[in-house]
């Protein structure tokens, strides 16, 4: 291992500390920082064949799924289950819920596509969870000839109201007036944000004699009999936890109250609640439908997933693409005496940007951008999985995604408006500009002293920490 990483140095025995200004930078470089690096790379080689290891076996996986049929399916009789329940009547009371956040694009379609679907009108609860922030008029229109008149008002009431929440509330007394069952609830914070709306609707009392809810995105529209081709799955195997199928976007899918509650509920420590319950119920021994496949987790199976997915995935893996690439690589170049073996530094990684590059051969010519920009999001992501990990409070405002939905079409017309840019100082971000100076330091010391040509990454992953520290990649937030 020594002679892997150690490269012996060309210097005397004895230092003499009266010489030249490069001897004692030879000699700390020697005594002091080779030791802690050598340790960094080991701790990184090891870290990359782990990743590698992982992506190899997914790979595999795939090949075999793909070209072998090694995959078990379980058939449902859909028709049969439609037709047994339909017969018994006995339906089941669900709940709907459609979280919201300044949809002011799509909550119409949403609330109208959810209010259309087929089911006993008597068993169905249409629960709006906004949680819209816009702060300019907070208004509750409750008088009863506004709401009956809605239909020809409706234009003079949008040009008057510029609040989102009563637009978002008028829009269910519509679906109200109508014989839908619709419960419109709102907060007074955003605690936990998108997971923390979720679990607060589960907790009121009108939800109780519910046995199963279906969560859709405000950018969801499903079809009218999206409840009977799931619903039935549910009834046929208690076991079952969720319904969910392949979508073009947006999230939907139908839970098991009890399952929900079996796993802890909804967790606010994550953006991707969804996935994040999934797993904890797996872990619990619950049963996923997705597409005609039904199959219980194994004790195997559970542990893959919390190695695999959490550990080398989303900790692994952002440490070393920052860490080694970024900075533990760029180090060795200024310090010669340690040897940075080529597999570790070059085949491995290339291997594993291959293998995730050959599911998605139409963009293989953003490839390099990829990787650069991949780069620098692990400086981000690597500083979020050590906050996780640590259980700092400190967490970030999310900037949410505007939802179009259609309303491009509907508003081609239209001239768009333009926004006020931001100062320029606002726009920079200091710490990608610091890591951009430093990889540009290295690159022009690798161009005057090296041999490895290594420049040439480091003037190109220099150049995506200026463009993303400058603001041209993103959002910027004015202060």
């Amino acid at each position: 291992m020594r002679n892997l990483f150690h490269r012996e140095p060309e210097v005397n025995a004895n230092y003499d500390f009266t010489g030249s200004s490069s001897d004692v930078w030879q000699h700390i470089r020697v005594s002091m920082v080779m030791p802690p690096l050598t340790v960094a790379i080991c701790i990184c080689a090891v870290m990359s064949l782990m990743m590698f290891i992982e992506r190899v076996y997914m790979t595999v996986v795939v090949l075999l799924v793909k070209f072998m049929g090694k995959k078990k399916y379980t058939q449902y009789k859909l028709e049969a289950l439609k037709e047994d329940l339909e017969q018994n009547r006995s339906y089941p009371m669900v709940l709907v819920q459609v979280p919201m956040y300044n949809e002011k694009e799509v909550y119409k379609l949403s609330i109208g596509a959810v209010c259309s679907l087929t089911w006993p009108s008597d068993r169905l609860i249409v629960q709006v969870l906004d949680d819209s922030t816009n702060e300019i008029l907070r208004v509750t229109l409750n008088h009863t000839s506004i709401v009956q008149e809605l239909d020809m008002k409706w234009l003079f009431i949008n040009k008057l109201i510029s609040c989102m929440q009563a637009l978002v509330e008028l829009e269910c007394k519509k679906w109200i007036q109508r014989g839908v069952n619709v419960k419109y609830e709102t907060r007074n914070n955003r605690n936990g944000y998108k997971a923390g709306a979720l679990r607060e609707g589960l907790d009121k009392d009108y939800v109780f004699d519910c046995e199963f809810v279906v969560i859709f995105d405000a950018d969801f529209q499903p079809e009218e009999d999206f409840l009977w081709r799931t619903v039935p799955y549910l009834l046929e195997n208690p076991e079952l936890a969720l319904v969910q199928a392949r979508w073009k976007f947006g999230t939907a899918g139908i839970w098991r109250i009890k399952a929900i509650e079996d796993a802890g509920g909804w967790k606010d420590r994550t953006t991707v609640e969804d996935m994040d319950l999934a797993v904890r119920a797996s872990l619990k021994g619950w049963k996923f439908v997705f597409v005609g496949d039904l199959e219980r987790v194994s004790i195997w199976k559970k542990l893959h997933v919390i190695y695999a997915f959490f550990f080398v995935r989303k900790i692994i893996a952002h440490w070393v693409t920052f860490f080694f690439y970024c900075v533990i690589i760029p180090i060795c170049i200024m310090v010669p005496e340690v040897h940075l073996p080529k597999p570790i530094a070059i085949y491995v990684p290339a291997t594993i940007t291959i293998l995730n590059s050959s599911c998605t051969l139409r963009s293989l010519h953003l490839l390099v951008f990829w990787i650069l920009f991949e780069n620098v999001m692990s400086f981000h992501r690597s500083k979020a999985t050590i906050i996780g990990l640590l259980g700092a409070n400190r967490v970030n405002e999310w900037v949410v995604t505007e939802k179009l939905g259609n309303a491009t079409k509907q508003k081609s017309n239209v001239k768009p408006i333009k926004k006020a840019r931001s100062r320029f100082g606002e726009r920079l971000h200091f710490s990608e500009l610091i890591m951009g100076l430093f990889l540009l330091y290295v690159a022009i010391y690798d161009m005057l002293f090296g041999k490895d040509h290594m420049f040439v990454y480091l003037l190109l992953q220099s150049g995506a920490f200026f463009v993303v520290g400058v603001g041209y990649v993103g959002i910027s937030v004015s202060n």
